[in-house]
């Protein structure tokens, strides 16, 4: 059976950039986004949604999007992703692990890159506050605004009644699964997480 995926904040990128788990003909796709240059689905925010109806998704996917808003704004966001999911539904969410992060700082490695990505090398500051390189080309939409632990994570899901959820880091990225309205268990959520991160068991 087909379900739907709202993938919010994907710039450039669809489903096949997504997660192996997506990246399949399982997934019928909406791309959501407020730039108009990347031809989204629907032309919106993350922070205001109404233009989809309550309980349309089976999963939403936001990555690296929630950082380029303020805290103010944070449940906002939450509350719509969880609004539009329908009630078996679940939230994949990836941003940058500010804890991680900050550690580095704190060691004196702030000019230590971090690794290579396609649009260029990162550093710990691009991580902190957005890439500086696109941000000094023009691209103010690129930079953060917000930085998020495991814990800041969970805390925010809790307030928006997400039922179930589990978090994960992988390099200097947080990654957590929560589901809207379903009792999970951590060995099933554990598992299914890193089905989505291609890690074989």
């Amino acid at each position: 059976m087909t379900q739907k995926l709202l993938h919010v904040g994907p710039g450039t990128d669809y489903k096949e950039q997504t997660t192996p788990v997506f990246n399949t003909n399982n997934w019928l796709e909406t791309r959501l986004d407020i730039d108009p240059n990347v031809d989204p689905d629907i032309l919106a925010s993350i922070t205001d949604m109404s233009e989809i109806e309550d309980n349309t998704f089976d999963a939403v996917f936001s990555s690296h999007n929630i950082e380029h808003i303020y805290a103010h704004d944070v449940l906002k966001a939450f509350n719509e992703f969880i609004r539009v999911l329908k009630d078996d539904g679940f939230l994949l969410l990836t941003c940058p692990d500010i804890q991680q992060v900050c550690k580095l700082i704190g060691d004196g490695r702030i000019g230590e890159k971090l690794y290579s990505a396609p649009a260029g090398d990162i550093y710990p500051l691009d991580v902190l506050y957005g890439w500086r390189q696109a941000i000094a080309e023009g691209h103010e939409n690129m930079a953060h605004k917000n930085g998020f632990t495991s814990q800041s994570l969970i805390d925010h899901l809790r307030v928006v009644n997400f039922k179930s959820f589990i978090t994960a880091q992988e390099g200097y990225n947080l990654w957590i699964l929560a589901y809207k309205n379903i009792e999970k268990n951590n060995s099933e959520m554990e598992s299914f997480l890193k089905k989505h991160l291609g890690i074989n068991e």
